[in-house]
């Protein structure tokens, strides 16, 4: 099983040697439609809130060095063949930082708990914000309710007009030329 704490405290320092800040890391099924895993980096520049192309390709390729550097001296970062996708968070992007929760209150999210929260475990409606790691959000069903943090297992913001008129355009520059690269790493 990959280890995303560790891909985090290496993935994190090339994110910030570039000015970016780090959003998310995950694995997840990819979207290449092959059945295999995508190790998902997701990134934004604080200027915009986004990257634009150029920016994702510069950090793959500082992430694809570092883990092929640190594979080649015999750690395993990630077991097996797998795509790195870098990206945006996007207009609804996930809420993964304590700060993402205190800039986007006043939006509309969608945040569901961990299996065992006891209470209901899927919440929408106008996010809150966070005072001393608990979230709260005007539900439509349970009305306003506060979250621990470290009890959601997902939150992420809702597309609305208020969300379209908030948010800078996205720049679409290079978009024309994406170039999906693919990590395979031999079976010993």
């Amino acid at each position: 099983m990959t280890d995303i704490a560790r891909l985090i405290e290496l993935i994190e320092p090339e994110a910030n040697a570039l000015g970016f800040e780090l959003v998310r890391v995950q694995m997840m099924q990819s979207e290449a439609g092959d059945g295999g895993e995508a190790l998902q980096i997701m990134a934004e520049d604080p200027a915009t809130g986004q990257l634009i192309i150029e920016q994702c390709a510069a950090l793959s390729r500082r992430v694809s060095e570092m883990i092929d550097a640190r594979e080649e001296a015999g750690e395993v970062l990630v077991e097996g063949a797998y795509h790195l996708e870098v990206s945006s968070p996007g207009i609804d992007r996930p809420l993964t930082r304590e700060k993402d929760f205190a800039i986007w209150a006043g939006h509309d999210a969608r945040i569901v708990m961990r299996k065992g929260f006891d209470g209901q475990r899927t919440y929408k409606g106008e996010l809150g914000g966070i005072t001393g790691g608990m979230v709260t959000i005007t539900d439509a069903k349970a009305g306003e309710v506060t979250l621990p943090r470290d009890e959601i297992h997902s939150a992420k913001l809702v597309l609305t007009d208020a969300l379209i008129a908030a948010t800078r355009p996205i720049d679409t520059t290079g978009a024309e030329d994406i170039v999906e690269e693919t990590e395979e790493k031999a079976d010993d």
